[in-house]
């Protein structure tokens, strides 16, 4: 390789790029990609109430097939940096481990897809045969609204049409080449709000005690599974996170309690047939006491690719360079592939996730080597 994968990702984890804000990061690739012939869009994106938001759209080629690369520049927060014996933003590498935050999570994957691409095309004369894209947002970390989705949208609107994804997300869990994500469970989140009447503890037949009823609600919600589980996810699972009444009297009964709960859920549910389950369930639980459900907003879909020839390619080159054949799964949280199954086939192939928002987040620079050799084998084959 020409292209030094250890040195881009060590350039990118020296940007303090937490969620907003850009640190330096897309200038960064912007200079590598336009040095290397991309034509180069940074967009920033707007939304009442949320942080603005700076993403990067980099092309070369103008033929199909067309292949995008997408990722996030963005991190979390290192928290107390006196925790790390690293320094999280250094860049440091020690006994052949890259240290900082965003190494797996993903600015090193990012850094492999960039080493990769840029040696293809040299290999290839300077142009891909068909198109290459780098789709690479800012706020993948936060409440993703000005990010990918409407990087997407943008991207759309002038006409641009990915036929592949491949996103460098952390997937494996203990070696490089475990496994794949072919899909993603959905996520949606809400509180349970449980109404009664305030008053004395000595006299209770003058009150109407809600923390009675919120764990009867919340008994009847988790009785039963949601489901069975479907061919490519586990059983739906609701968990309640937290209980509270606000109340720092003892003798008091309080007027409400709430219990914030989330749900990960399978493709044997959309949004809303979830969300009609648990509210007859909690209707049943209540027997008709007062009581409502608060439902957040949610754009974690529950989606899964059905394997064909993209899945088989990328298996293949991971199995070629690792001598591992990769699990499909649809494991783990949620990914901005919720957003650009929208658009084109996505598969999630990545670096090591043990480390990932942790004290000293940290790679071996031998799995960034292996990564863009496993890049670099997809690209290949997707134009060969």
């Amino acid at each position: 390789m020409s292209a030094d994968p250890v040195a881009f990702a060590r350039d990118l984890l020296r940007c303090p790029s937490v969620t907003p804000a850009e640190g330096g990061a897309l200038t960064f690739l912007q200079t590598v990609l336009a040095g290397a012939g991309f034509a180069v869009d940074r967009v920033t994106f707007s939304e009442p109430g949320a942080d603005d938001v700076e993403n990067l759209y980099a092309r070369i080629g103008t033929g199909k097939p067309h292949l995008v690369l997408a990722g996030h520049t963005d991190v979390v927060s290192p928290g107390d940096e006196a925790h790390w014996q690293h320094r999280p933003f250094g860049g440091d590498i020690a006994d052949g481990i890259l240290y900082g935050r965003g190494a797996v999570d993903m600015k090193g994957a990012i850094a492999c897809g960039l080493a990769a691409v840029l040696d293809h095309i040299a290999a290839a004369g300077g142009q891909p045969k068909g198109s290459i894209s780098f789709l690479i947002t800012g706020d993948e970390e936060g409440i993703a609204v000005n990010g990918t989705v409407k990087l997407l949208q943008w991207a759309a609107a002038r006409g641009e049409a990915f036929d592949h994804c491949l996103l460098g997300e952390p997937t494996n869990p203990k070696t490089l080449g475990d496994m794949i994500k072919i899909g993603r469970r959905g996520s949606l989140s809400g509180a349970l709000v449980v109404t009664g009447t305030q008053g004395h503890v000595a006299y209770p037949a003058l009150a109407d005690n809600p923390v009675r009823r919120i764990v009867d609600i919340m008994s009847a919600v988790m009785a039963e599974p949601l489901d069975a589980g479907s061919d490519h996810f586990d059983p739906s699972n609701l968990e309640f996170t937290s209980v509270d009444v606000g109340n720092k009297t003892l003798n008091i009964i309080p007027a409400e309690a709430r219990a914030r709960f989330n749900i990960r859920y399978n493709d044997r549910h959309t949004r809303d047939s979830l969300k009609a389950l648990v509210e007859a369930r909690a209707r049943a639980g209540a027997q008709g006491g007062r009581f409502r459900i608060d439902w957040d907003p949610s754009n974690a879909h529950a989606f899964v690719t059905t394997p064909g020839p993209f899945v088989g390619l990328v298996s293949e080159a991971i199995a070629e360079v690792t001598g591992r054949k990769p699990v499909l799964s649809t494991s783990g949280g949620t990914s901005d592939a919720r957003f650009i199954r929208e658009y084109c086939e996505v598969v999630e192939f990545g670096l090591v996730n043990r480390t990932m928002h942790g004290i000293d987040e940290r790679v071996a620079t031998a799995d960034l080597v292996a990564l863009t050799a496993i890049y670099r084998r997809i690209i290949d084959r997707y134009f060969g």
